[in-house]
């Protein structure tokens, strides 16, 4: 899409905000909401970010739920002061609703006994130090490391977590400096298809999201909804924007916001 068109269908899409009884906006966190950080418990939200998600909030009109790869014990102290926002935590497995009810999709015993070998392999290949245990998922960073080491470790990653990947019910997805053997199901494309079916059909949404895990949301979405890459670079995406962070990431906010005030 070129930069005339994406800007078109920004613009379409606020004009029908503004003009729509209700909305639901979308988020993942890491590398959208917030920059990568080298120590992942201080990734904390760009600056503005939480007003405008407070003010929001605050819209009659407007549902917030953030949709990410993190576990959900994770994601809310990052969010603090923010309160009482929708989660859907590992990929959608977790769900967290605004008054506090949390809910967990519940993973089959075979593959859970999968996992559980996986983490022994990656102990026994000595990266159980770049190793994270996550609801229904490993991941394994790398960020921050000398490129050479990077090589080793994502080479060394990749080859031995490869043939758990090709198990049923298993998935092998890359990240922003990472990978992450996790279950197929749910994945984020899920989490949206279960939003949409409870939205009405006059509802505004729109999907944030920056690397291949989001993906999945954004073919699901397409048809129905906004889909937008927070990505400094771009990179070949199923999104029908590209927002460049931190800038437009908060004009997109504050349009949002300005649309849903009136």
């Amino acid at each position: 899409m070129l930069d005339s068109d994406r800007k078109t269908a920004l613009s379409d899409f606020m004009r029908e905000l503004s003009l729509a009884p209700a909305s639901t906006l979308l988020l993942d966190y890491d590398g959208t909401l917030a920059p990568f950080h080298t120590e992942r418990h201080r990734a904390y939200p760009y600056a503005r970010v939480i007003p405008l998600l407070t003010s929001i909030l605050e819209c009659t009109k407007s549902r917030v739920v953030i949709i990410t790869g993190r576990p959900i014990l994770e994601i809310g102290s990052l969010l603090s002061p923010l309160q009482n926002i929708e989660i859907w935590g590992s990929h959608g497995l977790e769900h967290l609703l605004p008054d506090g009810t949390y809910q967990r999709i519940e993973i089959a015993p075979e593959t859970t006994t999968m996992l559980s070998q996986a983490e022994s392999w990656l102990t026994s290949a000595g990266l159980a130090h770049r190793t994270e245990i996550k609801p229904g998922g490993i991941a394994i960073h790398w960020r921050g490391l000398p490129i050479e080491e990077v090589e080793s470790v994502q080479s060394r990653a990749l080859t031995g977590l490869s043939k758990f990947g090709e198990q049923a019910g298993l998935k092998l997805l890359e990240f922003e400096a990472g990978v992450e053997l996790r279950v197929a199901h749910p994945n984020k494309g899920d989490a949206i298809a279960s939003l949409l079916s409870s939205s009405g059909h006059k509802t505004q949404i729109a999907f944030l999201g920056d690397d291949l895990t989001d993906e999945d949301a954004f073919r699901v979405l397409n048809p129905y909804g906004l889909t937008a890459l927070v990505r400094a670079e771009y990179r070949e995406t199923s999104a029908q924007i590209w927002l460049r962070p931190p800038e437009e990431l908060i004009g997109f906010l504050e349009q949002w916001l300005s649309g849903v005030s009136i």
